[in-house]
């Protein structure tokens, strides 16, 4: 695995400077002994109650970017404190981060009070979702009830050839994608308001209306 590690301490003073090597030295070892390759070394120095710190999001881009799967850091409080750690936690776990730790000498080991808070905001953030999926899905279906009809918009529907391209609504998915949903939850989405589409589908289409817009 590509890693990550990410050393911090909470102040300026020139004797922080000596806790920033050793925990380098540290994880370097750990990297080591668990065959991880080590991408980049990110040094901090602000409080761990900051959530904006630019080291977070530096290592965040390369996380989001594919270009690491795993962070190495001295211990859970390096990475945050209070709410900005479970913030952060949180986020790592969505973009599928393994986290490891010098003093769990591997993968980090998360408390039982932790975990419980993660799941309860992994659920509030799924509810969330599907209130917001219910209310595109009200609003298409009383546009279809006022007479709005979504397949008269649809475009390049004859170019392909073989089995009949399925109707949808194409200016739906771009929008929905202007909101920044899924094309997984796009694909829900549509499928609740009875378009049998799946998630590659709305994938393809959404990339064949990008290149007509681009030659336009």
């Amino acid at each position: 695995m590509n890693a990550i590690i990410y050393c911090r301490v909470s102040t300026d003073k020139q004797t922080q400077e000596s806790s920033l090597k050793r925990q380098k030295a540290e994880l370097l070892h750990l990297a080591d002994r668990n065959n991880l390759n080590v991408i980049t070394c990110i040094e901090e120095r602000a409080s761990g109650y900051e959530i904006e710190r630019e080291g977070v999001f530096e290592l965040l881009d390369y996380f989001s970017s594919d270009q690491a799967n795993c962070l190495l850091i001295q211990d859970e409080t390096r990475l945050g404190r209070g709410n900005t750690k479970i913030a952060l936690f949180h986020q790592l776990h969505k973009l599928n981060i393994t986290i490891y730790t010098h003093i769990h000498d591997g993968e980090l080991e998360i408390s039982e009070s932790d975990s419980m808070v993660l799941q309860i905001v992994s659920i509030v953030e799924e509810y969330q979702r599907k209130i917001h999926n219910a209310k595109i899905k009200r609003g298409m279906q009383k546009a279809v009830r006022d007479g709005y009809n979504p397949t008269l918009n649809l475009t390049n529907k004859n170019k392909a050839p073989g089995r009949e391209r399925k109707t949808f609504p194409m200016e739906e998915i771009v929008r929905l994608r202007n909101k920044n949903l899924t094309f997984e939850e796009i694909s829900k989405t549509l499928n609740g308001l009875g378009y049998n589409i799946s998630k590659a589908t709305v994938h393809r289409r959404y990339k064949e209306y990008q290149m007509l817009d681009s030659d336009q």
